[in-house]
Formats: C-alpha cells, sequence, structure tokens
C-alpha cells in the first residue's frame, strides 16, 4: 500500500493537520508527517517532493497559510498528486492562503481543498490512491454508506418530531 505524506508548513498548522492523520489512522492508510517550510527550509521541501515517489508515497498533502507556497513548491518537485490545505490566519481569515494554493500557473496543480479542509484532503488522497487499491476503496464506499445512513437517522428523528 502507497503512504501519505503529509507536509506543513510551521508546527502551528498541526492542529489542522491532524484531523487528516485522525482521518487516515481511522482508515488505517500508512502516512509521514513533516514540517517543512517553503520559505525556511525550501531545500529539504524540494528534497521531500524529489525522492517521494522513490520513498513509496502515492500522494502528498500540504498544509500552509498566509502566503501558503508550500503546496506548489511541493508540486513543483514531484509529478505525484499533490492537495494543498490553505490554513486560516490572523490577518486575511485564510483567503490569502486560499488565494495562494489554489492559483497554481498551468503545468503545476495543486488540488486544493477548503480553508483548515484536512479530514476531506484526506479523504481526497485516499480516493486518489483507491484507483489502483480495492482495499481502500472499499473502505471509502463503508464511510459513504455509514454516512448515508446517518443522515437519514437523523431525517428520521426529524420527521417525527415535526411531521405530524
Amino acid at each position: 500500500m502507497k503512504k501519505i505524506g503529509i507536509v506543513m508548513g510551521s508546527a502551528s498548522d498541526m492542529p489542522v493537520v491532524k484531523k487528516a492523520a485522525d482521518m487516515l489512522s481511522s482508515f488505517d492508510v500508512p502516512f509521514e508527517m513533516h514540517i517543512y517550510s517553503a520559505h525556511r527550509t525550501p531545500d529539504e521541501a524540494a528534497e521531500f517532493a524529489m525522492n517521494a515517489r522513490k520513498n513509496g508515497f502515492g500522494c502528498i498533502i500540504a498544509a500552509a497559510g498566509m502566503a501558503a507556497h508550500l503546496a506548489g513548491a511541493i508540486a513543483a518537485r514531484t509529478t505525484l498528486p499533490v492537495i494543498g490545505i490553505p490554513c486560516k490566519s490572523s490577518a486575511f481569515d485564510g483567503m490569502d492562503a486560499l488565494l495562494s494554493t489554489v492559483q497554481m500557473p498551468p503545468g503545476i496543480p495543486v488540488a486544493t481543498v477548503a480553508v483548515d479542509g484536512a479530514a476531506n484532503a484526506a479523504l481526497l488522497a485516499m480516493q486518489i490512491l483507491a484507483v489502483e487499491d480495492s482495499e481502500i476503496a472499499a473502505k471509502l464506499d463503508a464511510k459513504r454508506k455509514a454516512d448515508a445512513e446517518n443522515v437519514l437517522a437523523k431525517d428520521a428523528e426529524l420527521s417525527v418530531e415535526y411531521n405530524k
């Protein structure tokens, strides 16, 4: 099974990124987490990206706030799928990170989830791996079914109370 790389630009991104780690753990999907800054440790970030495929990764999640160049810097150094998580900051409520992450030049794509959308980043990463991993695909199918059943159960509760 391929593993997923999770890279954050700063330790302050950990509360957001933990949601991705928790989601991957709940599916028993292997991952590694690192702190590499596009600006403060660009050589280490580049080395991680350039060697990711060789090191058994199938997808990379990159989380950063403010200028949020990390996902693009990683994507520039690998052809593996990269998913960016723009992290909320105090200055622009995450809009700066969202725009930095989503506005990539042609030829260097970064899939981007919502501001602080780490759980969806993990799910998207698993969907990418599930293209060739039937075990992950089956777990994702089961989650979708359970999520649908939960919504229908809530609808039934609501109907009993309000639809008389």
